[in-house]
C-alpha cells in the first residue's frame, strides 16, 4: 500500500538512519514491506505524506490516550514554548505534575522525573541496589523495560539460571547479575529467592505485560511477587510505563490492589512528549541525590513542555466517564474480532485489559513468553498488511500491544471491524 512519497522518503531515511528508523519496530521488518511516513495526526487518525488516512491503534505506543493533537494539550505546549523550552532550573510545573502523580498512584509518596521509560527503570534499579546493598535483579522473559544493559538479558538454559546478553555490547558479567524467569510462574520466583534471595536487590515486572503482546497476570501472581520480595528484603518494582494512567488513574497497581516499593512511569504522564518518572515511598526516594547517595541526574529532566503537556493530559483524565468509554470501546473491538475470527475458522486469542489489546493468531492460551511465541507471526503479518490496506494502523508486530484512545468512537470500531472481516477472509483463502 505504500505510496510513492513515503517510499522515497523512507529510502532516504535508510541512507541516514540505521534501518531508516529511530526505534526498530518502526521498520516493519516483522510484518514485511516499508512503513508509511506520517505527516500529521488528529484524534484517532494518522495521515501520511501521500494523503492516506489510518485509524490508529498504536497511539505513539501508548501515550495518546486522549487522542492525537488534543486542543487542550496542544495549547498547553504552545504556551509553555512561548515562555522558553528549557531552563535547567526548577519550575512550578514539575511540582504540579508531581503532586498529580502522587495523588493518583497509591504507592508513590515522592517522584523523580526523567526523560524516558528506559531512564526510569534504569534509575529505579540503581536505587534498589543502593537501598538494599545487593547487586542481583530478577526480571521476566518477554517483559521489556528499556534498553539499559542490565535489562537486555534473556533467560539461561535452566529453570533458574543467570541471564545471558540479548544484545551485542552488553557485558556478560553484567548480564549474569540478572535472573530472567517465566512470566506468570510464581513457583519459579519462589525457587529463585529460596536459592539466592539474600543477593537479590529487586524484582521488576510489567504488572500487565505489554511488550510480548498483552498478557495479563494470572490470579495470585502479583500477590505472590509482593509476598516473596517482602519476605526476602528485596524491592518490588512495577514498570507501569505502559499501564500507568491507562488502566485507570491509579494504574495497574490500583486495579489489582498491589502496592509495589517503586513504580516506573512514562508515556501518558508527558502527553506524548519525551518523559519518564520513578517514585515510591518517601524513605526510599530520599536515598536519591541530592538527599542521598544514589546518584541520578538529567539536563532535560522535568522539561517544562513535557510537564505542561502531562498536566493537561492528566486533567483530561479526571473526566469520570473516560475510563468507562475506553472499556466499552475495548470490549466492542475485542468481541468483534473474536466473532469474526470464529466465523472465518481462524484461531485467535484476542487478549485485552482495558484499552490495551493484542490479537494473537493462535488457538492456545497465551500466558507467558513461550506461549506468545507460539503464535503464527506470518498470519499476523498478513492480517496487519490487509488492515493497513483497509486504512487501519495496528502495531507492526505480533508481540506488541495495541492502544485505544478516548478519540475512538463506536463508529471507528465498526469501521475497523469491517476492515477486519475483509482481512480474515483473505487469510482464510490462503
Amino acid at each position: 500500500m505504500i505510496a510513492p512519497r513515503s517510499k522515497a522518503l523512507f529510502e532516504e531515511a535508510k541512507r541516514l538512519l540505521p534501518g531508516g528508523v529511530n526505534s526498530p519496530v518502526r521498520a516493519f521488518r516483522a510484518v514485511g514491506g516499508d512503513p508509511p511516513v506520517i505527516e500529521r495526526a488528529s484524534g484517532c487518525r494518522l495521515f501520511d505524506v501521500d494523503g492516506n488516512a489510518f485509524i490508529d491503534y498504536v497511539g505513539s505506543w501508548g501515550p495518546m490516550i486522549v487522542g492525537h493533537a488534543h486542543p487542550a494539550v496542544v495549547k498547553a505546549i504552545q504556551e509553555a514554548a512561548g515562555l522558553g523550552v528549557s531552563y535547567g532550573a526548577p519550575t512550578p510545573w514539575e511540582t504540579e505534575l508531581a503532586g498529580m502523580v502522587v495523588e493518583a498512584i497509591p504507592s508513590i509518596e515522592m517522584v523523580r522525573f526523567v526523560n524516558s521509560g528506559t531512564e526510569a527503570t534504569m534509575s529505579a534499579i540503581r536505587l534498589a541496589r543502593g537501598v538494599t546493598g545487593r547487586d542481583r535483579i530478577v526480571k521476566f522473559e518477554g517483559c521489556y523495560h528499556g534498553h539499559a544493559d542490565s535489562l537486555l538479558v534473556k533467560a539461561g538454559s535452566g529453570a533458574m539460571t543467570f541471564g545471558v546478553p540479548d544484545s551485542l555490547g552488553v557485558p556478560a558479567d553484567l548480564a549474569r547479575q540478572t535472573i530472567s524467569l517465566p512470566y506468570n510462574d510464581s513457583d519459579a520466583v519462589r525457587a529463585a529467592f529460596q536459592s539466592i534471595g539474600k543477593e537479590i536487590a529487586c524484582l521488576i515486572v510489567e504488572p500487565v505485560a505489554g511488550n510480548m503482546g498483552v498478557v495479563p497476570p494470572k490470579l495470585g501472581f502479583l500477590e505472590a511477587l509482593r509476598e516473596i520480595t517482602a519476605a526476602h528484603g528485596s524491592l518490588l518494582i512495577f514498570d507501569e510505563v505502559m499501564t500507568g494512567f491507562r488502566l485507570g488513574r491509579g494504574g495497574a497497581q490500583a486495579l489489582y490492589r498491589i502496592r509495589p516499593d517503586l513504580t516506573c512511569l512514562g508515556k501518558i504522564i508527558g502527553g506524548g512528549l519525551p518523559v519518564g518518572a520513578y517514585g515510591g515511598a518517601r524513605w526510599i526516594m530520599e536515598q536519591v541525590a541530592p538527599l542521598g547517595k544514589v546518584y541520578q541526574a538529567g539536563t532535560l529532566s522535568g522539561n517544562p513542555l513535557a510537564m505542561r503537556a502531562g498536566i493537561e493530559t492528566l486533567r483530561l483524565l479526571e473526566d469520570p466517564g473516560l475510563y468507562e468509554r475506553l472499556e466499552a470501546r475495548g470490549k466492542q473491538l475485542e468481541e468483534g474480532l473474536r466473532e469474526l475470527a470464529a466465523q472465518s475458522g481462524i484461531g485467535l486469542q484476542c487478549q485485552r485489559v482495558g484499552s490495551m489489546f493484542t490479537p494473537f493468531f493462535t488457538k492456545t492460551e497465551v500466558f507467558d513468553y513461550r506461549t506468545a511465541r507460539a503464535a503464527d507471526t506470518d498470519r499476523y503479518a498478513g492480517f496487519f498488511r490487509a488492515m493497513l490496506e483497509g486504512g487501519i494502523n495496528l502495531a507492526p508486530s505480533q508481540f506488541e500491544a495495541g492502544f485505544l484512545s478516548d478519540a475512538h468512537t463506536a463508529a471507528d470500531i465498526e469501521t475497523t471491524l469491517v476492515a477486519a472481516k475483509t482481512a480474515f477472509a483473505a487469510l482464510r483463502g490462503r
